[in-house]
């Protein structure tokens, strides 16, 4: 009798934590539709949902096994709904070679870290090295630098880009296809911006927005940490907990405000004669409130065509997709996929449109 009033209460345990893994899972699929600006719990929780995930499907394999088919319902229906979430992270098969083979035009999103920074030249020459060997047609940098003594770089860049746009401090727009217009997006009180570039391709224009949101400060909170410990200062892991906490949730809220202030940058200018695409480093994960005000209407590049497994874009310990390419129902995707190279902490990101 005693063995089984606990194994009773263990099943009984084990459908309050299915239950609340699957009310969790919801709202995190959910928590990018609000402002994370007094809705803070429920848009961290986007952040948990890969977590989530493999928890339900736990759950799921458990009550499979114990053939309780009425509780396995709940994981199952759960993940089920997660599919199109999934989809923004994974997506199977390889690439479609005769898509590939396809004419169209490519785009190439890229945060170069320390480009030009470097004395020698070399990361920028093999960067454009790299992108010429892509066929790439419109190139968008974040943490682009252009104030080398010699120009050199930039200068080899106009010779297979011969248009370019700068925005403020390090956004630039490379095209090889004439620039009619440009415009840059001020964010307030950050080194981020976001900037945009009407594109004239044989004749269609096409608007091309390059955006470079918050980041987190994860990182750099642990760098301060560190560097005050070697100083000798008593650093408390409490206090760097909170100081992560606070800066990862001040980035958040920042990045919502400028994905708005982006969003209504393009309503007040809407150039309805061009299509649309919205590329750039948001430094947030899909599905939160950043990648759903950017997403709006248009299709994500990697949903449509991506191909190969798993899609990050970081290239630190957190494996995230960060970096994306969206575009409007005019274009028409062909493929998507990234390139493993080593110059900066993000890898590029290339697609081609047919157009």
């Amino acid at each position: 009798m005693g063995k089984l009033a606990v194994y009773k209460y263990l099943s009984f345990l084990l459908l309050i934590t299915t239950a609340v893994l699957s009310l969790f899972t919801f709202v995190g699929l959910f928590g990018g539709n609000v402002t994370p600006v007094g809705n803070m719990a429920r848009a961290m929780l986007v952040y948990a949902l890969p977590l989530l995930i493999i928890g339900d499907a736990i759950m799921l394999l458990y009550w499979l096994i114990r053939r309780r088919w009425h509780w396995a319902a709940i994981p199952f229906i759960t993940l089920l709904c997660c599919i199109p979430y999934i989809g923004t992270l994974y997506q199977f098969g390889s690439v479609d070679e005769q898509a590939n083979k396809k004419s169209g035009l490519k785009i190439a999103t890229y945060n170069v870290a320390r480009f030009n920074r470097e004395t020698t030249g070399f990361i920028a020459q093999d960067i454009l090295a790299h992108m010429k060997k892509q066929k790439v047609d419109i190139l968008c940098m974040q943490e682009y630098n252009d104030v080398s003594g010699d120009k050199k770089n930039s200068d080899s860049y106009k010779e297979y880009f011969p248009y370019m746009s700068m925005g403020r401090s390090d956004m630039v727009i490379y095209s090889r296809y004439p620039i009619t217009k440009h415009k840059t997006i001020d964010f307030e009180e950050t080194n981020n911006s976001a900037m945009w570039a009407i594109v004239d391709v044989n004749g269609q224009l096409i608007k091309v927005v390059n955006a470079h949101l918050e980041t987190t400060g994860f990182n750099r909170t642990l760098h301060q940490a560190a560097k005050l410990q070697m100083q000798g200062y008593n650093v408390e892991n409490n206090r760097v907990l909170n100081a992560i906490y606070g800066n990862y949730t001040m980035g958040m809220m920042v990045r919502a405000g400028q994905a708005i202030q982006i969003r209504n940058e393009l309503m007040m200018n809407p150039d309805n004669d061009c299509s649309l695409i919205i590329c750039g480093d948001f430094n947030d994960v899909p599905y939160s409130f950043v990648y759903n005000t950017m997403l709006g209407n248009l299709v994500d590049g990697f949903k449509e065509c991506g191909s190969d497994g798993w899609m990050y874009t970081f290239r630190g310990k957190k494996k995230v997709r960060i970096d994306y390419i969206f575009h409007d129902e005019s274009l028409k995707g062909l493929t998507y996929n990234r390139e493993d190279l080593s110059y900066s902490d993000h890898y590029p990101v290339y697609m081609k449109l047919e157009y």
